[in-house]
């Protein structure tokens, strides 16, 4: 109740003093002192609070702006706080870093819920043979007999026919399974060797399966946004989710 009652009051009075007291005394608005202050995804989510929390029309839909209008967005800011460009040199280079990571991450979380929201289909030549890639990769020796076969169980599917795994995940769960077997081909040999362990053995697809899961579950909660804020000095893109994962 104590902490309702201070993050209203704090956020439609005393939040507008503070800053108006800062700037009389600092001669810079909330956004200088952010930069000022700190770096890497301190600053970035520091700039999405300030910038989000802010009565100003224009500095809320900053939050929102597509790549191409980034620069425009900057100078807007610029003249709404009323930032001489001369005085505060490095204000448009950082400001426009951060607008990137932040309608970057709200980008990629689109991107990525577009893929998890398609399903496997068979009759999709495109699926198949990216299923097939993933057999090849982690098996390379040894030939597939059938499309419906028992022998997707030796790399961790629980039937017959894989795209019933794919369900929860869609088709990124499949792409990230072959991003990983294709990009750390010896790891996932390892990681597929260790799996068929008599006690401590484990569904290799399934897990990886279960990981997309935990991946798509951070970056929707925005969890992810302090590591990719951190790592990723622009726009986020769907390479750098894979790697994540």
């Amino acid at each position: 109740m104590f902490i309702s009652l201070w993050e209203f009051f704090y956020g439609h009075f005393f939040r507008f003093w503070m800053k108006w007291l800062l700037r009389q005394m600092t001669g810079k608005c909330e956004l200088q002192r952010i930069f000022d202050t700190y770096v890497g995804a301190q600053r970035t989510h520091r700039i999405e609070n300030s910038l989000t929390c802010s009565k100003n029309k224009i500095l809320q839909k900053a939050t929102h702006v597509v790549q191409s209008e980034v620069d425009r967005c900057v100078e807007d800011i610029m003249k709404e706080k009323n930032i001489n460009p001369e005085k505060d040199i490095s204000f448009k280079i950082c400001m426009k870093a951060c607008l990137l990571q932040i309608s970057g991450y709200k980008q990629l979380y689109l991107s990525v819920e577009n893929v998890r929201k398609r399903p496997y289909d068979s009759d999709n030549l495109q699926h198949e043979k990216l299923l097939l890639k993933l057999w090849n990769l982690l098996m390379p020796t040894k030939k597939l007999k059938a499309r419906i076969s028992k022998q997707w169980a030796d790399i961790g599917f629980q039937g017959d026919d894989p795209k019933t795994d794919f369900r929860g995940m869609g088709l990124l769960g499949l792409i990230n399974l072959v991003y990983f077997s294709e990009n750390y081909t010896s790891e996932a040999h390892q990681i597929l060797s260790r799996s068929n362990h008599p006690k401590l053995g484990y569904s290799y697809a399934i897990v990886g399966i279960n990981l997309t899961e935990m991946a798509y579950s951070l970056l929707k909660s925005d969890a992810l946004k302090f590591h990719l804020y951190n790592f990723v000095p622009g726009m986020p893109t769907m390479e750098h989710f894979h790697q994540f994962y």
